[in-house]
């Protein structure tokens, strides 16, 4: 992450710069004084400064994804689980509903339908995964719900936004951020699995699935094309997953 808020500083050279008498060569290739230390692509552009930019745009979609998606669950399933009744059967209809279709599909032909872009494939996340937030909200919710001090605030004269946002988020926030943390490791695949099928950021704006997507046309000839991105996708997605696990027993054990 660090590294793709620096990209400006660390990258070595633009991303899109295109040098095609240096097409197609292997990690560490020198020219005019430059070192390509991860290779070329296929347009002689470094793949090293691209690796580095294209974290940038899995970074930020998944920070963006998931908090949107975050916001819109929660809220979702604070209320149905609060409120209960024709709320709670409504609300909770449309998250099964939701959920009853495979996300990378519903993800597709949405994007189908606004078009590839960064905004769009954060709104796209948005509206595929904001279901699995509801769900573990209103479970949550319905055990805070009954407790004193919940009642006692509604005994006050509080009102629903107050209770919900003042009273029980707090209490169920623990288990919404482990939520949160292993959801960033998926938004990260789900926009390189989207840039990888062309639907996604588009070119040249650098992005790991699009790498990827190029990569494979050459993995007899220029391995290193796809072999760098799917390390850092790996190594990404690994690291939130561990974080996401070591949070979950941090929780786990407080309570």
């Amino acid at each position: 992450m660090c590294a793709a808020i620096l990209a400006p500083v660390l990258a070595p050279l633009d991303p899109d710069r295109q040098n095609l008498l240096g097409r197609l060569k292997v990690p560490g290739f020198e020219s005019r004084g430059v070192t390509y230390w991860l290779g070329t692509d296929e347009l002689g552009r470094d793949i090293f400064s691209r690796l580095i930019y294209g974290a940038r745009i899995s970074i930020s979609v998944a920070v963006l994804s998931v908090l949107l998606s975050g916001i819109v669950g929660v809220t979702v399933g604070m209320l149905a689980g609060y409120l209960r009744g024709w709320w709670e059967t409504v609300l909770m209809r449309l998250v099964d509903i939701f959920l009853s279709i495979p996300a990378i599909l519903l993800a597709i032909i949405t994007v189908a339908v606004l078009g590839p872009g960064f905004f769009n494939v954060i709104i796209v996340l948005t509206l595929t995964r904001w279901p699995r937030y509801a769900r573990v909200a209103y479970g949550q919710t319905l055990s805070v719900a009954k407790r004193p001090f919940v009642a006692l605030s509604q005994a006050m004269g509080g009102s629903v936004p107050r209770v919900l946002w003042v009273h029980i988020l707090p209490n169920i926030i623990g288990p919404v951020l482990v939520v949160a943390t292993l959801e960033f490791g998926l938004m990260v695949l789900f926009e390189a699995g989207l840039s990888f099928l062309g639907l996604g950021v588009q070119p040249p704006t650098a992005s790991w699935g699009a790498m990827l997507s190029t990569g494979r046309n050459y993995v007899a000839t220029a391995w290193w094309i796809a072999t760098f991105p799917g390390l850092a996708l790996f190594l990404l997605v690994l690291s939130a997953n561990l974080i996401g696990d070591r949070l979950s027993d941090t929780i786990g054990k407080g309570r």
